[in-house]
């Protein structure tokens, strides 16, 4: 049994070549751009980033009337006053015209997670329509992945993930999860509304982060969301985070007053769960349940490697919903060594973990942590790499690689060398 893996990465001097030209922009929501992406910085630690496209669209020329509901009803409510009334305005204008296009997309993907998100809000005593904020954080796609390197619906960085419970590590990233994320959404932001006694300010919260909230109305001896805006205590990003949550959330309860008419909604999230023991490659999976890897991805994007993680006794693994009973009878034809792929290393004389890094291409990170963490290989013995047929960086590897794989940066006349953790000059590149 393969008992723990941290991060996968690339040594090879290709590679680093190879993530050197990854912008950060590039590092974003699969599907989307980052002008135009529904979220912006989520680093909640981190400074927040300049003007958000709301701030540049055009005001819409009618007022919006607000919604006055209870806190636990179905808006959160906001005052009808003209700096909020603009607020929300803008928000609409940048939803209905300059990305409509894309705000259609997330319209029509919601309908796939929405319900079961705001089941859990309700049983966690939170305002329902709350679970529409996955419309501005990440469009709801499993997959978003901000520069901040925030990831999943609701773009949990991994620090504030990991606190509540979701589990990160080399095999899976519980982030992208939409139901596990849902429930630490839940979680937070209940913690984030006892701190400060409002949803909007616990939105606001959730996005710059509880101390700059608490700092901001410390400062501007406020106790309200809508007073910030007038102020210079919060960033602007966190001024349009609530206006664009409400002017969401009235266009998702309604699109067609809003100009969104004939969406082709996704269907509702529906799965059985089969309890794997051993570790599972998914191609296998994927033939038991009589359907396609990319299938079973789909029902479970937390993982992030060929297979079930290694790391663990068991694992709930998502298939088609009404397939459970073909495939258990289905795997149980297939004999246990045909189940889980794992490629060998014989270790030669003088070898080191390191050296097989460099022969390998795989880090001596995962060398280490794969088998068991010996860090020291003796002659004659065998270890276990990754199957170099069946995996593949995803991009949280390629991110990580970008940081720590080149360390330096250096100038050089008119080029860029290219220095990497070996310490070697691996590339030019004209500036």
């Amino acid at each position: 049994m393969i008992r723990r893996i941290s991060f996968i990465g690339l040594s090879c001097l290709m590679s680093c070549l190879f993530s050197f030209f990854l912008s950060s922009h590039d590092v974003w929501c699969d599907e989307l751009s980052a002008k135009d992406s529904p979220a912006l910085d989520q680093n909640k630690e981190s400074t927040e980033q300049g003007p958000s496209p709301a701030q540049a669209a055009e005001e819409s020329p009618g007022e919006v009337q607000p919604e006055t509901k209870d806190a636990h009803g179905a808006t959160v409510p906001y005052p009808e006053t003209p700096l909020a009334t603009k607020a929300v305005n803008r928000s609409i204008s940048l939803f209905t015209e300059r990305i409509k296009e894309k705000f259609s997309i997330w319209l029509a993907r919601s309908g796939k997670y929405v319900e079961l998100m705001k089941e859990i809000f309700r049983a966690n005593n939170i305002p329902e329509d709350i679970a529409f904020l996955p419309l501005i954080e990440s469009g709801f796609s499993p997959n978003a992945y901000s520069v901040a390197r925030a990831v999943g619906p609701w773009q949990f960085i991994a620090s504030t993930g990991k606190r509540y419970g979701l589990k990160i590590d080399w095999w899976r990233d519980e982030r992208k999860d939409p139901v596990k994320s849902t429930e630490a959404a839940a979680n937070y932001l209940k913690d984030l509304y006892d701190m400060f006694g409002s949803w909007n300010l616990a939105m606001a919260a959730y996005n710059a982060g509880e101390g700059k909230i608490l700092k901001a109305l410390n400062r501007s001896k406020s106790d309200d969301y809508w007073a910030l805006l007038s102020t210079k205590q919060i960033k602007n990003e966190t001024k349009e985070y609530v206006p664009r949550f409400i002017a969401a959330t009235m266009i998702a309860s309604d699109p067609q007053s809003y100009g969104f008419n004939n969406l082709d909604y996704h269907a509702p999230l529906e799965y059985d769960e089969v309890l794997i023991e051993k570790p599972l490659d998914l191609d296998v999976a994927a033939r038991c349940a009589q359907t396609t890897v990319d299938a079973i991805k789909e029902l479970n994007p937390e993982l992030r490697r060929w297979s079930t993680p290694g790391n663990v006794d068991s694992y709930a693994l998502r298939i088609p919903v009404g397939g459970k009973d073909l495939f258990i009878e289905n795997l149980s034809r297939i004999p246990e060594h045909e189940r889980f792929t794992i490629a060998t290393y014989a270790v030669k004389k003088g070898d080191t973990v390191k050296k097989i890094a460099h022969k390998t291409g795989v880090p001596a990170s995962v060398i280490v942590q794969l088998n068991e963490g010996v860090p020291t290989v003796k002659a004659g013995e065998k270890i276990y790499l990754p199957p170099k047929e069946k995996f593949s960086l995803d991009r949280d590897d390629r991110a990580t690689l970008k940081t720590v794989s080149c360390k330096k940066l250096k100038k050089k006349g008119n080029k860029r060398i290219l220095v990497t953790s070996l310490g070697k000059k691996d590339a030019f590149v004209n500036n």
